[in-house]
């Protein structure tokens, strides 16, 4: 084999800024997957149903039917908020 004797592959370290640009597409790679998972997340789990719509008060005469929780609004911004912790400790190295 070529080489001259050396069996390892030696890797250079990354440069600071592709550290960082890989850790900032991570974070919004991250953001991304739980937006989506907060929108599509209920019909994928089998909580809800695609067709369902909630709250646009078309008055079809069985509102009271309707269900409204609001654990998963505070949910959402909770891991927001931590999130948003993470991506600062990220971008600002805190």
């Amino acid at each position: 084999m070529a080489g001259h004797g050396h069996d390892a592959i030696h890797f250079h370290p990354p440069k600071r800024w592709q550290v960082r640009t890989g850790q900032i597409m991570g974070a919004i790679m991250w953001f991304w997957v739980f937006y989506r998972a907060k929108q599509d997340g209920p019909v994928l789990l089998g909580w809800r149903h695609p067709w369902d719509h909630h709250g646009h008060g078309h008055g079809h005469g069985h509102a009271e039917t309707h269900e409204h929780t609001h654990g998963a609004t505070e949910t959402s911004k909770s891991m927001l908020l931590v999130l948003m912790k993470m991506l600062d400790r990220l971008v600002f190295c805190r």
